[in-house]
């Protein structure tokens, strides 16, 4: 059983099929290309900030957030843009810093999510086009129709409702994974924001005594 054989079989609907089926897949790796990418790794990164914001050295913080990569690294930078100023301002900025970052990275999820819905609809509009004909089969042979001419019409037009479904699952399994994913990055930028705020708010009641 040849994959030109099952297209053929499952009738003019295997082809959006197989078109969603590389879409899917396209964005998967796509996406956990980015994500994988957007992941921090330096677990000492927030830390070193953390310490330079204590220092009172600004321009010694914003390279640390500079030299690491990812989510976390960017939203740090963007965090300590305008200076020390008030931690409310900072606060501001590292929450439009983490919505960009949650923004890029989740880009297309919809379009999996969509792909993942439609490939069962597809599915089984084949097959009940194939049961159309099967029945139109049955009425034109009439007396003459056998159990294998509609047995045969019935696994031929349940062909597509497999397919749906085979192309279906995994991409909403690799989405579930991705989303899995965003989450913790949204988890470490969370907490990176809170240490950062938190040194912040230490260096100002440092000042002020």
């Amino acid at each position: 059983m040849t994959l030109w054989w099952v297209m053929e079989k499952g009738g003019f609907l295997m082809w959006p099929l197989l078109a969603c089926s590389v879409l899917g897949l396209a964005v998967f790796l796509e996406r956990l290309i980015r994500l994988l990418g957007a992941t921090s790794r330096d677990r000492d990164l927030v830390e070193r900030v953390a310490e330079r914001v204590l220092a009172g050295d600004l321009e010694g913080a914003r390279r640390e957030a500079a030299r690491g990569r990812g989510s976390v690294a960017r939203m740090l930078y963007e965090g300590l843009s305008m200076g020390f100023t008030d931690p409310e301002t900072v606060e501001r900025l590292l929450s439009s810093a983490a919505e960009k970052e949650r923004a890029e990275l989740s880009r297309y999820f919809g379009l999996m999510a969509l792909v993942g819905n439609l490939a069962p609809l597809l599915g089984l509009l084949g097959t009940v086009i194939g049961m159309i004909r099967a029945f139109q089969t049955v009425e034109a042979l009439g007396e003459r129709v056998t159990p294998s001419h509609l047995a045969g019409g019935i696994w031929e037009a349940m062909l597509t409702t497999a397919a749906g479904l085979t192309v279906a699952i995994p991409i909403m399994i690799g989405l579930s994974y991705l989303e899995g994913r965003l989450a913790r990055i949204e988890n470490q930028m969370e907490e990176a924001a809170t240490l950062l705020l938190k040194a912040l708010k230490e260096r100002e009641r440092h000042a002020a005594a």
